[in-house]
């Protein structure tokens, strides 16, 4: 037995010292020597501390900065949790989103859904809308939106809300990407976004989409995909450029 579990032996000591230890040192080595920005995981740093990677969206949330597409990666941009929805462009739920009861029986946000992103997309953005009821039932004690009963307007079969904006809205804006991890998003979501981080930042719409136009990528080789705006990047900018008041 020991005769013929010798070469199976000898072969695995043989392959897992080349393909388990050599190659993967070689290839650590190369990529370091030649590519140690890419990889390390194209890390961007802000006076000496890091602050994301060029390739993983993060959320905003302040009114001073620009915001990037949703997520539905884990809790949102959760690099671990790499994903879409995978909800088809007739779903109900992508459409109108979906609620559930929590630990303490309280109706949650299960799944935002296009509509309700709709929503705050367009009153943040001072977009003029249309709506067969008035948002003012759906707030809260602090006067903020509600998020559950919102959705639980729509998906109401008898009487749903409807919610259109006068203006059209990019995709980007409300829709989510492949992997749920995209932080860049179209000239055209970024210009509507300016007036509210104009407002924010004191400065005016035409500095800010200077800088917008000074941020914005090009397809690649000219041709293959669209022209995007790196929104960590951009942000970066406006933090240069124009501080926000503290």
């Amino acid at each position: 037995m020991i005769k013929e579990l010798g070469p199976g032996l000898r072969l695995t000591i043989v392959f897992t010292t080349l393909l388990g230890l050599a190659y993967p040192a070689l290839m650590t080595g190369i990529s370091q020597l030649f590519f140690p920005e890419k990889a390390n995981g194209s890390l961007v740093t802000v006076n000496g501390k890091v602050v994301g990677s060029s390739l993983i969206g993060q959320p905003f949330s302040k009114p001073e900065y620009f915001r990037p597409r949703p997520s539905s990666a884990g809790g949102g941009y959760d690099a671990g949790a790499s994903s879409g929805s995978n909800l088809g462009p007739t779903s109900a739920k992508l459409l109108r989103g979906t609620t559930k009861m929590d630990d303490k029986n309280n109706e949650v946000v299960d799944f935002d859904g296009v509509s309700l992103r709709v929503v705050h997309y367009a009153l943040d953005n001072g977009i003029p809308y249309e709506s067969s009821m008035s948002l003012n039932r759906f707030k809260d004690d602090q006067g903020n939106l509600d998020d559950a009963k919102l959705i639980k307007a729509f998906n109401d079969e008898k009487s749903p809300l409807t919610f259109k904006t006068t203006a059209p809205i990019p995709s980007d804006a409300v829709t989510a990407s492949s992997s749920g991890l995209d932080l860049h998003i179209s000239p055209a979501n970024a210009e509507i976004q300016a007036a509210r981080v104009a407002k924010a930042r004191g400065v005016s719409p035409e500095q800010v989409k200077q800088l917008i136009a000074e941020n914005t990528q090009p397809a690649n080789l000219g041709f293959l995909g669209e022209p995007s705006v790196n929104v960590l990047m951009l942000n970066i900018a406006l933090d240069k450029q124009f501080p926000p008041s503290k």
